[in-house]
């Protein structure tokens, strides 16, 4: 092990070996000295609270995104609003929240938009935040404040509005919309909280039928926001699921009860059909992609003839009480609709919708 000089029994063998060991030794801590220079490790991605999943790079990124607003009227996700948004978040973090439900998200939208092979998202991470105390855990919010992209899935909106109103949650969605200005979307549920005014549906759903004979159900819960502040969509009431009958009647009477009830002057509603998407973009010109229809409600000036408790709806005004124009969806966009003014309009119909004694006519 040692060379001879140092085994042989000499007068200074001892010393010699005990020289050498020590000078070992300190070569040995010197190289263990520069390893400690050298670059720490990124430590392995922490979930946060809320996380069930994330696909691609947990490192947050920073990019300056194109701000957007995608209302989705439920069933089968439109490919080309996701891909709208995609582009609108440049390379950047997608964050999905909900209160119910898996990480089905994930993969599909981390791969639907490649460029030369690379994909165009940085990750895809699912927040399920189904508490009051989740939501209002500042880790949560602080995720979804780093978020280039958001999308609030379907489920159940009264479970949004118990757990996330007046919470971190709240906060970091607004400032999404209104500071970083990102792309911010939601389908079914979703997009039933994006809206100034909200259908909360805490008493459970209600169908057309039920809300046109009595506007004032107990069912029929209805909130002006202080939710969601999203500039584009004021004194406007969202609704999904749009080719279902029990949609267009109900979605007339919190028209008439906004009118009546909250005393807004031409409330407006915007309603979507399944497979469908209004993409609005950050001038607020909205397009629609998809299968279907998205409806443009506006209301007239004159308030319902009738509208009381235990009584049912009257709203004529000369067949005239809300204009609607329907814009069909293609995977390239046709019509447009300018919700700056809601005159500026385009490729679309016109129809009329009016109720007489709970009966819904549309012309």
């Amino acid at each position: 092990m040692f060379p001879d000089f140092l085994t042989k029994p000499t007068k200074n063998g001892v010393l010699l070996a005990s020289s050498f060991l020590l000078s070992f030794s300190l070569l040995a801590c010197s190289s263990d000295s520069n390893e400690s220079e050298k670059p720490t490790p990124t430590p392995a991605y922490t979930a946060i609270p809320s996380s069930i999943g994330i696909v691609g790079d947990p490192k947050d990124v920073t990019v300056t995104t194109s701000a957007g607003t995608v209302l989705m009227g439920g069933s089968t996700d439109v490919d080309g609003a996701m891909k709208w948004m995609i582009n609108k978040s440049i390379g950047g973090d997608v964050v999905i929240i909900r209160a119910s439900g898996t990480t089905g998200y994930n993969q599909y939208l981390y791969d639907l938009v490649k460029v030369n092979g690379i994909r165009q998202v940085n990750s895809v991470e699912t927040l399920l935040i189904n508490s009051a105390e989740l939501a209002n855990n500042p880790k949560v919010a602080e995720r979804i404040k780093e978020a280039e992209m958001l999308f609030i899935a379907g489920g159940d909106q009264a479970n949004y509005i118990r757990f996330w109103r007046n919470t971190p949650v709240e906060e970091a969605l607004n400032y999404l919309i209104n500071v970083k200005k990102v792309p911010v979307g939601g389908t079914s549920a979703g997009c039933a909280i994006l809206g100034e005014a909200v259908f909360t549906a805490e008493n459970n759903t209600i169908t057309s039928e039920e809300a046109l004979l009595n506007p004032f159900n107990s069912k029929i819960t209805l909130a002006k926001s202080d939710f969601i502040n999203n500039p584009f969509l004021k004194n406007t009431i969202t609704d999904t699921h749009y080719n279902n009958p029990d949609r267009k009647g109900r979605q007339i009477t919190f028209l008439a009860r906004l009118a009546t009830e909250f005393n807004w002057q031409q409330p407006k509603g915007i309603g979507v059909q399944e497979q469908t998407a209004v993409c609005i973009d950050e001038n607020g010109k909205a397009v629609v992609y998809g299968t279907g229809f998205a409806y443009f409600l506006k209301a007239s000036s004159e308030k319902p003839e009738k509208c009381v408790a235990g009584s049912k709806l009257n709203w004529i005004n000369n067949k005239k009480a809300v204009q609607a124009y329907l814009i069909g969806g293609k995977e390239t966009g046709n019509g447009s609709f300018n919700l700056t003014n809601w005159t500026t309009i385009s490729g679309g119909i016109y129809q009329n919708m009016y109720v007489t004694d709970g009966v819904l006519s549309i012309e």
